[in-house]
């Protein structure tokens, strides 16, 4: 993931925190928050300790990076988002954790576009 599309400033997390809207299932919380002066997406990943050791917290970001970086042609652009992994997202499989995105991207209607198949 490129660096301008990340967010690693903790006044960047806490802006998105206080002014954003977040959206949650029992996997995932997303926080998100409108910048209209930018034109691509930025993601802030947050993993606690209470997920599992290093190796299970790399592998949970690994897996959400690989989500938004395969489904930013139809994610909502000049948005932050900051997704916070819940304990059970460290028993997922690649699928699960993209339909549980996606249940939220859905919910929170941050997809612009629907891709070949979707209603």
């Amino acid at each position: 993931m490129k660096k301008k599309n990340r967010i690693k400033k903790n006044e960047d997390f806490q802006q998105v925190f206080k002014k954003g809207k977040s959206i949650a299932n029992r996997q995932f919380v997303i926080y998100t928050l409108h910048r209209a002066e930018e034109k691509e997406f930025r993601l802030g990943l947050s993993v606690s300790k209470k997920i599992g050791n290093a190796v299970t917290r790399n592998r949970v970001k690994r897996l959400v990076k690989q989500i938004f970086l395969e489904e930013k042609d139809f994610l909502s652009t000049g948005k932050d988002y900051i997704v916070i992994a819940r304990k059970p997202a460290a028993e997922l499989n690649y699928e699960e954790v993209r339909n549980s995105l996606f249940h939220l991207f859905k919910k929170a209607r941050l997809l612009t576009k629907k891709k070949n198949g979707e209603k």
